[in-house]
């Protein structure tokens, strides 16, 4: 039995899943991270530095932001696809000199949430997702945007979703902050959690319970028989996208004005289908495959 994924009855927490310091390649430590991300609204961090296990939970300086774990592998596997991937989530002992293929089956058995980073930016083709049938896809990428364009991982969400409607969708800033990489609250999560605790960050994430944005927000979903009703902060498209052509839109260019709230009746026939709202900026924002 399906059951509506989005339950709100928690508060809403905004963070970044994909996040590096000066522990590999980033330009900021966490306490410079942490300060900068506060200051813009930001709740939590994930740590991900590149073949780095983090240990968030006995670092003993007082952060105004929640620190958790995570870690970025990159590299090719053992049949010969190169990847980025994102573990969220503590894992111990994996070292960059056992391999690719050695550290993602090491960091799905210690139960990390394994994140398809950037696929467009990797060259990776939409059946790579299978390979490992990641947890997630990167939907947007704020520092890929930045170098080449290549931020946009929509297309491989999509396929993935076409395979597992479960497949994760999430908006990253990939935060480097130095001379090449400057970019920075891009991209980014907002997630339905009881409360901002390690725990209950990590398990809303791993449930879904979240929406991935550039921009524009949900504030609140209505579901009443197969009629649901959601409202946003002020958008040109509230859109019902589900596979291949399927999908659904209010809004236009044509007719002009924004709008905060939209109603759709969701097909019983799709295979998956999520929300996309998009503002007068052009940025937008998704929710999960509706469904549980």
């Amino acid at each position: 039995m399906q059951t509506f994924r989005y339950n709100l009855t928690g508060q809403w927490y905004k963070g970044n899943t994909h996040t590096h310091s000066t522990a590999s390649d980033g330009g900021l430590d966490f306490v410079q991270l942490a300060d900068l991300y506060a200051g813009a609204g930001f709740d939590f961090l994930f740590r991900t530095d590149h073949w780095v296990c983090s240990d968030a939970e006995h670092d003993p300086q007082p952060y105004p932001l929640l620190w958790l774990d995570g870690i970025e592998f990159d590299g090719t596997d053992d049949n010969g696809v190169f990847y980025h991937v994102v573990g969220l989530g503590r894992v111990e002992g994996i070292r960059r000199e056992d391999g690719m293929h050695a550290a993602l089956r090491s960091a799905r058995e210690q139960g990390a949430l394994l994140i398809q980073a950037h696929p467009a930016w990797c060259g990776n083709e939409l059946h790579d997702w299978q390979g490992w049938r990641f947890d997630g896809v990167e939907v947007y990428n704020h520092v890929c945007r930045w170098l080449n364009g290549k931020g946009d991982g929509l297309a491989h969400w999509n396929a993935a979703l076409a395979q597992d409607p479960g497949t994760l969708g999430l908006a990253v800033d990939d935060t480097h902050l130095g001379a090449e990489h400057p970019g920075w609250n891009g991209g980014w999560l907002m997630v339905n959690a009881a409360e901002c605790t390690r725990p209950a960050i990590l398990q809303a994430i791993r449930r879904g319970d979240y929406y991935a944005s550039t921009g524009p927000e949900f504030l609140g979903f209505a579901l009443e028989g197969n009629v649901l009703t959601v409202r946003t902060s002020p958008v040109r498209f509230i859109r019902l996208v589900g596979p291949r052509w399927h999908g659904m839109r209010q809004g236009s260019f044509a007719e002009g004005g924004l709008r905060a709230e939209a109603s759709f009746i969701l097909p019983a026939h799709w295979d998956y289908l999520y929300l996309e709202i998009e503002d007068d900026c052009g940025r937008r924002a998704w929710t999960n495959h509706l469904w549980v």
